[in-house]
C-alpha cells in the first residue's frame, strides 16, 4: 500500500531561478517515517553501547565455568505457602 503524495503545488518551486544552470529538483521533505527510522537507529546504538558496558564489567569474558561441586548448577525455586501471602485488601 503506497502513501498518498502531498497536495502542495510545486509550480513556484519548479520555476528556474535567473542565472541558474541545470535542472532544479526540489529536495524531498522528511516525514514521520524518517523520524521513526532515526529513533530506532538511536535505540539500537544505545542498546549496543549498554551491551558493551555490561560486557566490560566482566572483562569481555563470555565462557561459563562450571562449579567444582558436581559440574552442574542447582537452582531452587522459592516455595510459597499460605502464611507468606498477604490477602488483606
Amino acid at each position: 500500500m503506497s502513501r498518498p503524495r502531498s497536495t502542495r503545488s510545486n509550480a513556484a518551486a519548479a520555476a528556474p531561478r535567473a542565472g541558474a544552470r541545470g535542472v532544479y529538483v526540489a529536495t524531498p521533505k522528511s516525514d514521520v517515517y524518517v523520524v521513526m527510522l532515526a529513533v530506532s537507529l538511536g535505540a539500537m546504538l544505545l542498546g549496543a553501547l549498554l551491551f558493551v558496558l555490561i560486557l566490560a564489567r566482566y572483562d569481555f569474558k563470555t565462557k561459563v565455568s562450571m562449579n567444582a561441586a558436581g559440574g552442574s548448577i542447582a537452582v531452587e525455586a522459592p516455595v510459597l505457602d499460605a502464611t507468606s501471602i498477604d490477602l488483606a485488601v
